[in-house]
């Protein structure tokens, strides 16, 4: 080999790496661009669908909706909609128990039912409102949410039968726990 074949191979040697380091460099900033787009898949959601979504119900009421509903009345819907997972009179199926917990959470054994652990009537409303049934979430009216909510308030021995919940008389239901939890980062007037 030539001297002038050989410097010319070591020149080849130092500028395929810098070309290689340019192309990537490149490469990584095509793919930084991409990334900032986003995968442009789907469409924005309209401010109808965003109005449909926010629908949270906060430990004063607010968010709750127009409607009310009983136990009596929740019966019937909970027997349709909710005993198939929770079991009848919510003592529990293939999802957990709602109902009939005997134990405390400071108890051997605690039982975490609505009337043990949940802190707020509310919040019952606000989940079942968004996440049940499981096979149809959000598919129950407000006034059907409302009493699955009195239903499951009067098996925990909470309300009475009669009783109407609407978006002015839940919030007013005192839960057994609603001192069990330690609030964090919330004015005292706000729990």
């Amino acid at each position: 080999m030539s001297t002038s074949e050989s410097n010319q191979n070591r020149r080849m040697y130092i500028v395929a790496p810098a070309l290689a380091l340019l192309l990537l460099m490149f490469s990584a900033n095509t793919h930084a661009a991409e990334k900032l787009e986003g995968p442009k898949l789907g469409r924005p959601a309209s401010p109808q669908e965003i109005a449909a979504w926010d629908m949270s119900v906060f430990p004063d009421g607010k968010g709750l909706p127009p409607g009310s509903g009983t136990a009596v009345e929740g019966k019937t819907v909970y027997d349709s909609q909710c005993a198939s997972c929770h079991g009848p009179k919510g003592m529990g199926g293939s999802a957990e128990e709602l109902a009939g917990g005997k134990h405390g959470l400071t108890e051997p054994d605690p039982d975490k039912t609505i009337g043990t652990y949940w802190p707020h009537a509310t919040t019952i409303f606000d989940f079942v409102r968004r996440s049940m049934p499981l096979d149809k979430p959000a598919s129950l009216s407000d006034n059907q949410v409302y009493a699955v909510t009195a239903y499951l308030l009067y098996l925990n021995g909470i309300i009475g039968e009669q009783m109407d919940m609407n978006a002015t008389t839940l919030p007013q239901v005192r839960m057994p726990n609603r001192e069990g939890f330690v609030w964090i980062d919330v004015p005292q007037d706000r729990k």
